[in-house]
């Protein structure tokens, strides 16, 4: 399982790292730092995050979907 945060349309709500400390946490009030490669395990707290996260900046697989929408990627 991959993930993946647009940086730039993160706003530091920290929704994400309120339901996924494991995966998300904030350094300082804006910098979010994440694992990108999450445990399959955490797949629902991931799932969840990316739900109440306001402006949609977390996208899950996303390394994995992109690859497959491209004919001949990987």
């Amino acid at each position: 399982m991959s993930i993946a945060v647009d940086l730039n349309r993160c706003q530091g709500y920290a929704q994400c790292a309120f339901l996924a400390p494991e995966i998300f946490t904030m350094h300082g009030d804006e910098a979010l730092l994440y694992n990108p490669d999450a445990d399959e395990a955490q797949r629902e707290k991931l799932a969840q995050a990316a739900a109440a996260c306001p402006v949609q900046a977390i996208l899950v697989d996303a390394v994995d979907e992109s690859a497959e929408a491209v004919p001949g990627a990987r």
